[in-house]
């Protein structure tokens, strides 16, 4: 049996498919883990969400900003962007059953000793500390009050994380550090405006990654949502989000259990949107 790990799909089914072939994935025999971000901004949002629930029990996809967005869009909450491609969801007669499946999605996972998410971890949190942070936010999604929590989901309010946190801004923060997390300074403050690349970092931020004495250093950690980021591999940080839609590529990643080593394999995927954008 094998793990395979998948960056940002972002709707670009055909990929994803030819992936999988590549990879020869067996839905009997291996899993598989898209990283979040498996909606929006490519041709086929629709169509990935149905290939991964079909293929439920051996296969699993965390929550990304994208698909926080389109549980947002869906109660409108948000506007839809101008490059939004989520109409094929929200006109689906199964709408409702498709946007349930979704925010039933997990925040944060442990696998073969890897702590997965989309797109960071605050340097004050362990692992486990970040597995029960994640799993606060994933109750109330998954409570019948999870429509009135994403009005107060959007915000960059507060900016760093402190455990006497309560209510929508304790909320708030988990959110954004695992969905929307690029640049963090030496104390812990996020910086939500720069999408650029590592080595350009804005002004007293680093990659959330460097920051000295963050908790999780020696804990495998797996991540998309930085298309900019580039190639990133090592024993302890695998970044899988190579920019399929915007004309790069779809990443996946075999991990073996009990080690740290892992094989990505990627396929090729045309252009769908200006690269660039978040």
């Amino acid at each position: 049996m094998s793990l395979y790990l998948i960056g940002d799909v972002q709707g670009c089914d055909e990929a994803l498919g030819r992936l999988l072939d590549e990879v020869g994935f067996s839905p009997s025999r291996d899993r598989l883990i898209v990283v979040g971000d498996l909606v929006n901004r490519g041709p086929a949002s629709l169509a990935a969400m149905r290939r991964l629930i079909a293929l439920e029990g051996s296969a699993q996809c965390l929550l990304g900003n994208h698909d926080l967005h389109l549980l947002a869009v869906s109660h409108r909450v948000r506007k839809p962007h101008r490059n939004d491609t989520l109409d094929d969801i929200l006109q689906a007669d199964d709408r409702d059953a498709l946007l349930d499946w979704l925010r039933a999605r997990p925040l944060a996972l442990m696998e073969h000793g890897w702590l997965l998410v989309h797109a960071g971890v605050l340097p004050d949190w362990s692992d486990t500390e970040a597995l029960t942070l994640a799993h606060e936010v994933e109750t109330v999604l998954q409570s019948p009050q999870w429509a009135d929590f994403l009005h107060e989901m959007y915000g960059n309010q507060p900016t760093r994380w402190r455990e006497t946190l309560t209510g929508s801004d304790r909320l708030r923060v988990i959110v954004n550090a695992f969905t929307r997390l690029r640049f963090c300074s030496a104390r812990g403050e996020m910086e939500f405006a720069t999408k650029s690349a590592a080595a350009t970092p804005p002004a007293g931020f680093m990659p959330w990654y460097e920051v000295p004495g963050r908790r999780t250093a020696q804990v495998p950690v797996a991540f998309g949502h930085w298309s900019t980021l580039g190639r990133l591999r090592t024993d302890t940080l695998l970044a899988l989000d190579t920019g399929c839609v915007w004309g790069g590529c779809l990443t996946a990643a075999r991990l073996d259990a009990g080690q740290r080593a892992y094989e990505c394999i990627d396929v090729h995927c045309a252009a769908a949107q200006t690269p660039g954008l978040d």
